[in-house]
């Protein structure tokens, strides 16, 4: 019987490499996901796509240089449409996950700059569900809750006395994230806490996270963020399970 060579046997044993994901698959999958949320996705980027070329070649002809404008609103055609495809997609994502437990951590694990955010709510209520998220910024320290107003009120005023204790000269901000009254939308979140105003230096923001370490987490799993271009859809969910 023939003997397998060394570089036979190291070529067998090897793992079989994963093909790069391009760019364009993303997109792609951006694009399913929103569609199945949003039908009118589609007449949406095509409508952009015209808009654009028409301007285009309106002022291209008025100018005396259509071929130069045409190749122009190609361009810029194509990147609003990324950016409207990108908007929409982040749209979906979010009502994919909205009313899921710990979706308001989820929509703030895509805030990446200047921020220490905990992965885990700070508290959780086993019986509702209700959460409480902490964060700590420039504007100090952040607690966002995810629930009914008349449930998290208390858990958010427990863990501002936490916070507090070990950080008391930190400001504490309280966000109720939900659709009543006083609430912060999903959708809106991210935006919300991003326009707090500063008061703490980058080594401030540092300290303190490091101070609110000792208090812990709840260790409650929480759904995936929402990425524009890695979006996944939830299958079992749009069918209704």
């Amino acid at each position: 019987m023939a003997r397998k060579s060394k570089s036979d046997v190291e070529g067998s044993s090897a793992a079989p490499q994963e093909k790069k994901r391009r760019w364009y698959h993303n997109i792609a999958d951006a694009y399913r996901m929103t569609k199945k949320v949003n039908p009118n996705i589609t007449w949406i980027l095509i409508g952009v796509f015209v808009l654009v070329m028409g301007i285009a070649l309106v002022v291209g002809f008025a100018w005396g240089h259509p071929w130069y404008m045409t190749f122009f609103g190609l361009l810029l055609a194509l990147m609003l449409m990324m950016i409207v495809l990108a908007q929409q997609t982040r749209k979906a994502g979010y009502a994919q996950i909205e009313g899921q437990p710990g979706a308001a951590g989820a929509a703030l694990g895509q805030i990446r700059r200047g921020w220490n955010i905990q992965e885990q709510p700070v508290a959780v209520n086993p019986r509702t569900q209700d959460l409480v998220f902490r964060m700590v910024g420039r504007p100090g320290i952040v607690l966002v809750s995810e629930g009914p107003t008349h449930r998290v009120q208390r858990m958010l005023d427990d863990e501002r006395r936490k916070v507090a204790r070990v950080a008391p000269n930190v400001p504490v901000h309280l966000v109720q994230c939900g659709n009543e009254d006083g609430q912060v939308s999903l959708p809106k979140l991210v935006g919300h806490v991003q326009k707090l105003k500063g008061k703490l230096t980058p080594a401030e923001v540092a300290a303190v996270a490091k101070r609110l370490q000792a208090l812990g987490s709840a260790r409650m799993p929480i759904p995936k963020g929402v990425d524009p271009m890695r979006a996944r859809p939830d299958r079992k969910g749009m069918r209704g399970r």
